[in-house]
């Protein structure tokens, strides 16, 4: 069997979103012949924990763990907050908080930290990556970014042992959205770019999550046209093996699970339920994960904060049994490249989506291809779905193409064409 070693900074328990990919593909990928290993943090002291991801990690799966410089430890001092107090990540960048601390924060964090704020974990990352390498084969190496600190080791790793290198986006890096309200130097983006460039020119393969997102990189990269590849993000149909859908009771509940951040905001969405209400329509919100700042005050400024739950972190199960009890699940992709890996989820349950995202044709032909929703510009507030959303009914035998068993056979035919 041949040796894989996946490099991501995010591993259970942390229950950070872009960590269900490395960790679904390691679990599927013994089946087509690949045998993979673990390089990852010591703790991740940012996000919340969920200690039920442990139980989709095989016992026999060899797991290292390095160290970090953790610069969220130096902010919370900062900033005034408590040692052991959790941070959001939609108020660590929002532009609501106007106070000098914060924004002095901010600026260190987007023209200082390169490419990213766990910069810190590189070389213990590298140093014990290449103590695991000196011991043993392995046959190919796949960073997962963000952090695209882990692409940066990937490389270092992929030349030191001469092992092909397949970095996997699941954002983008220079331009990833959460930039665009802020200001970065010209030396620290002409910085980023020469990182994100190199790393791409020496990869033996690369992959990206979106459709829209590889060919915005290869429009900006031409070299790699013929050696870059989509792997939707997806869903474990085993995740849903006890989860049953349930018939909503005389309530309609609108979910979004998920961190939502300013830039994602639906005020005239918001409006429109608000409308609903007036009219008779027993409508409520839930919101699973993170709020930012700007949206709850857009809800209370809407006369919703009566209608609107925050339930805040849920483990993925009871996460996963929310959205089989909601009406309607929204939602929100940050630009045109960008496909929410939490819609894959949604698609699953079969319950009818509201989408938002301006120009985002990729998630529009995903919910027109299965029937599963309706896709809306920012400005719009989507009264038409509450028109036809009795008519959605997502169309399964589309849906199975993004079962996470599949998608990890097409990782398989990439790795064994290295």
């Amino acid at each position: 069997m041949k040796k894989v070693l996946f490099i991501t900074y995010y591993w259970p328990p942390s229950v950070k979103a872009s960590l269900h990919w490395p960790l679904k593909m390691i679990k599927f990928l013994p089946e087509s012949g690949w045998q993979p290993s673990v390089l990852t943090v010591e703790e991740d002291t940012f996000s919340s924990k969920d200690d039920s991801l442990l139980n989709d990690i095989d016992k026999n799966l060899k797991v290292i763990k390095a160290n970090s410089f953790e610069p969220f430890n130096i902010y919370k001092k900062f900033t005034g907050r408590q040692k052991d107090e959790q941070l959001i990540a939609s108020e660590t960048i929002s532009t609501i908080n106007k106070s000098l601390t914060h924004r002095i924060s901010i600026w260190i964090r987007m023209n200082l930290f390169i490419p990213d704020a766990r910069v810190g974990w590189y070389y213990p990352a590298v140093k014990k990556g290449s103590a695991y390498l000196d011991k043993g084969n392995v046959d190919a190496i796949i960073s997962i970014g963000p952090p695209h600190t882990t692409h940066l080791a990937g490389m270092r790793l992929s030349k030191k042992f001469s092992i092909p290198h397949i970095p996997v986006f699941i954002d983008p890096w220079v331009d990833i959205v959460y930039y665009k309200n802020f200001k970065r130097s010209k030396p620290t983006i002409a910085l980023d770019n020469y990182l994100e460039k190199r790393v791409l020119q020496t990869s033996k393969s690369a992959v990206f999550v979106t459709k829209t997102m590889r060919n915005d990189y290869i429009k900006k990269y031409p070299f790699l046209n013929n050696k870059s590849h989509v792997l939707y993000w997806g869903y474990d149909e085993e995740d849903f093996k006890d989860i049953r859908s349930e018939i909503p009771g005389n309530v309609e509940t609108i979910v979004h699970a998920g961190n939502i951040f300013d830039f994602q905001n639906t005020p005239e969405f918001w409006k429109q339920v608000k409308s609903e209400i007036n009219n008779g329509r027993k409508l409520k919100i839930k919101f699973i994960g993170t709020v930012s700042p700007g949206i709850k005050q857009t809800i209370e400024n809407t006369g919703l904060n009566s209608y609107t739950e925050y339930l805040g972190f849920l483990p993925y199960n009871e996460m996963l049994k929310e959205l089989s009890k909601a009406s309607y699940l929204l939602v929100c992709a940050t630009e045109p490249r960008h496909v929410p890996g939490k819609l894959f989820e949604y698609l699953r349950t079969g319950k009818p989506i509201i989408a938002f995202g301006n120009d985002n044709e990729e998630v529009k032909h995903i919910l027109e291809e299965t029937n599963s929703g309706m896709m809306f510009r920012y400005n719009q507030n989507a009264r038409e779905f509450f028109e036809k959303a009795g008519s959605i009914k997502t169309d399964y035998s589309k849906i199975e193409i993004f079962d996470r068993k599949n998608i990890a056979k097409g990782l398989s035919i990439i790795l064994q064409g290295i």
